[in-house]
């Protein structure tokens, strides 16, 4: 397994290349200036704009800044946000722990629902649980997260008055009672997050339980007599695992956009939340920071989910 993990390693540096090279060229030919503000300040002299401008390489071909920001990152330099005057380093690490906080649980939620219940609609087709379990998931999977997300706040928020529905990172509160706190305004996200890929996890693994069911050497091991909660356990739902990691790796992505409009919503302060604030204040260094650590945690997610096919298949080897 080492030298394939290290040949899946070389081969992502190159896509890794390539992704910030179309990311730099589109910031770079977008619309919009992040001096534009000063250019309307009359109390900014214009030699002192254009000195700025220079001092930051804005004037420079596109292909020299990205040469330029290429050899800082690999120097551990992503540059300051032009907005903030904080180094862009900084303002990630600050808002990634929220961020992966909120969606690893979502994620598990979505896991401990979808699988149990894809399993269990596989395993009794066209049964009443079986039309349940697929109408409550097309319900799930057809609503979007900030319908969702409104709708949990106006119930739980406003109407119930249980749960806080603006996300606090300074929380006054120490011990278990910081804790209690933390729960109480990351449970609206995680539900938001976590139902909505329970939805569409949950058609995927019963498809996936449905084909291996009907496999040969499931028959045979009921044929053996064996208990059929052991044959669902370990001949059904492992095999079915093997499409459903592809699955949740290649749902990253939308995992990671569904995200930036959850904490959109809940004014959860993300890496979402800060992606969107760069944009809308034209921060390049920012944005190119942010969407880049996306596209690695992409990949990586996707390597996971190679190295992952090996302990459910003991038939792939990697060569």
């Amino acid at each position: 397994m080492g030298p394939y993990f290290l040949r899946r390693l070389l081969i992502a540096v190159p896509s890794l290349l390539g992704i910030s090279v179309v990311l730099f060229a589109v910031l770079a030919l977008a619309p919009g200036d992040p001096f534009s503000e000063m250019a309307t300040n009359p109390n900014v002299p214009p030699e002192v704009r254009e000195a700025l401008r220079q001092s930051l390489g804005l004037n420079d071909p596109v292909w020299q800044r990205y040469g330029h920001w290429l050899w800082a990152m690999l120097h551990g330099d992503w540059g300051f946000s032009f907005i903030s005057r904080v180094d862009v380093d900084t303002l990630i690490w600050q808002r990634v722990p929220v961020t992966l906080a909120v969606i690893g649980a979502s994620q598990l939620l979505a896991l401990a629902v979808a699988l149990p219940v894809g399993i269990m609609a596989a395993t009794r087709p066209y049964s009443w649980f079986d039309k349940l379990a697929n109408t409550l998931a097309f319900m799930g999977f057809s609503l979007p997260t900030f319908f969702t997300g409104l709708l949990l706040i106006l119930l739980f928020s406003i109407k119930l008055d249980w749960l806080p529905f603006v996300y606090r990172a300074d929380l006054p509160a120490t011990g278990w009672a910081w804790w209690w706190e933390q729960l109480r305004q990351t449970l609206m996200p995680v539900l938001v997050l976590g139902l909505f890929q329970a939805a569409g996890w949950t058609r995927y693994v019963r498809s996936a339980a449905l084909d291996v069911i009907r496999l040969d050497y499931v028959t045979t091991a009921r044929s053996k007599g064996l208990p059929e909660r052991l044959v669902v356990l370990r001949h059904v739902a492992r095999n079915a695992l093997i499409p459903v990691v592809t699955l949740v790796a290649l749902s990253m992505p939308q995992v990671f956009g569904g995200a930036i409009v959850t904490e959109q919503i809940f004014r959860i302060p993300g890496i979402g939340s800060l992606l969107i604030d760069a944009i809308l204040r034209n921060d390049t260094p920012v944005i190119m920071a942010v969407t880049f650590v996306l596209a690695c945690l992409v990949i990586l997610f996707n390597l996971v989910a190679d190295l992952l096919y090996g302990w459910l298949d003991p038939r792939i080897s990697y060569r």
